[in-house]
């Protein structure tokens, strides 16, 4: 494992998917959609955008996830 870790703060999109690997692992699979509004500097106007994300979790986190 890397050690690299990111946080995302949006919308489950799909119910996460509980597998295990042939060693035993938990793993969650899941979708995730965030937000982002800001306002345009040259037109005032306020902007969004939705961006989705695929999320693997594994271990602890998958269990919990999925649970």
């Amino acid at each position: 494992m890397s050690g690299n870790s990111i946080t995302i703060v949006g919308n489950v999109t799909r119910d996460p998917e509980l597998r295990f690997t042939p060693n035993g692992q938990a793993q969650a699979r899941l979708g995730v959609a965030v937000n982002r509004r800001w306002q345009d500097r040259s037109s005032g106007e306020w902007q969004e955008k939705t961006s989705f994300f695929d999320v693997v979790c594994w271990q602890d986190m998958a269990e919990n996830a999925a649970s």
